[in-house]
């Protein structure tokens, strides 16, 4: 993780340009954006109560592997509530957030987008984790009134558990197993909240809020202000050149992103979603509740779901090693837990 300290922060909210610090070239990020010409092409938009939710689910998933959720019940005070506090924190001098800057070695706190270390330019954004209770950091912000703060974050976040274990429901249905098959996954799912902010960008044809990207976790489930343009999934077909597709959320919906976990619970069946987001003159809003399996728990391919020709196509993990890798080999993280053609051949089931 980058240092906090000088040259590595900035204000963004100070700043009159775009400093070489943050500048990226066309040829580092700015690919040609594509906006679907039609819906159809777009994030696949599910219901939650539809009876054909896990049917579509599935199309969703090995295409693009993420949707918009609707239907979730999420009462709008407890996204609302979150948003309120967030904007509240990022809205601190720079100097007080930096109180609660996070640890080396650990995951919570306030700091860089944790991807920002794979990159020689920085990302026109910054960041707040939640990885258990979030009292110290809280208090070390507001010292005479962390509830509202702390209240927010675990009301959101005992809503996103529920509906992260409803989802993950969803998704082994998608993929024609039972609920017994992923009880273990579903019945103790672990979560940490990223709070993300993407200030107002005076060039944003120069600035990138966060580089192309996976995600580690099983699911991960995303909230941004309403309206707010941004996150783009890439899209990649055999007939096709591959081109970024730009979200626009609907009202009250979710974004659901398959993780590289899933790509793994899945044997690969399920596309683990690319996506980055890009800046505008607007200032911008977002939270992902990033579920994953209970701590002790490695995740492989479920035996349902291997090919018997082809084997396992990876290595079972738990979350916690999984970060590890990825956090030195970042996109080669999925490479490095992939079988070999002989040993998926010669592999028992090590899976959950």
């Amino acid at each position: 993780m980058p240092s906090l300290s000088p040259p590595h922060y900035f204000d963004l909210s100070c700043v009159q340009g775009v400093p070489d610090s943050h500048c990226w070239t066309a040829t580092e990020e700015h690919q040609v954006i594509t906006d679907p010409a039609n819906p159809a092409d777009g994030l696949p938009v599910i219901d939650l109560a539809d009876i054909d939710a896990a049917q579509r689910t599935c199309h969703a998933l090995e295409t693009l592997g993420a949707f918009q959720l609707t239907g979730h019940r999420i009462p709008g005070s407890v996204l609302d509530g979150l948003e309120s506090q967030a904007r509240r924190l990022f809205a601190l001098p720079a100097d007080e957030k930096l109180k609660a800057a996070r640890s080396p070695g650990t995951i919570s706190g306030y700091g860089l987008v944790p991807i920002s270390s794979f990159f020689a330019k920085l990302m026109w954004s910054e960041g707040f984790t939640v990885s258990g209770p979030p009292r110290a950091h809280a208090a070390a912000l507001w010292p005479h009134n962390p509830n509202p703060f702390c209240g927010a974050v675990e009301a959101y976040s005992e809503s996103m558990r529920s509906l992260g274990q409803q989802i993950a429901g969803l998704i082994l249905r998608a993929l024609g197993l039972k609920e017994e098959d992923g009880r273990a996954i579903t019945n103790q799912m672990d979560g940490v909240l990223q709070l993300n902010w993407y200030p107002s960008c005076p060039d944003p044809t120069r600035a990138v809020g966060m580089a192309a990207h996976t995600d580690s976790a099983l699911i991960t489930v995303l909230h941004q202000s309403n309206g707010s343009r941004g996150l783009q999934f890439l899209r990649t077909e055999e007939s096709n050149p591959a081109r970024w597709l730009p979200v626009t959320p609907l009202p009250g919906s979710l974004i659901v992103v398959a993780g590289d976990l899933l790509h793994v619970f899945s044997n690969g069946r399920f596309r683990s979603a690319v996506h980055r987001v890009m800046v505008t003159r607007a200032a911008r809003f977002s939270a992902a509740y990033f579920c994953g399996p209970p701590k002790e728990l490695s995740v492989g391919p479920d035996p349902k779901l291997v090919d018997l020709k082809r084997g396992p196509q990876f290595r079972a993990v738990t979350w916690a090693e999984y970060r590890g890798i990825k956090g030195k080999l970042f996109q080669g993280a999925i490479d490095e837990i992939r079988l070999s053609p002989s040993e998926a051949a010669g592999c028992g089931d090590d899976s959950i």
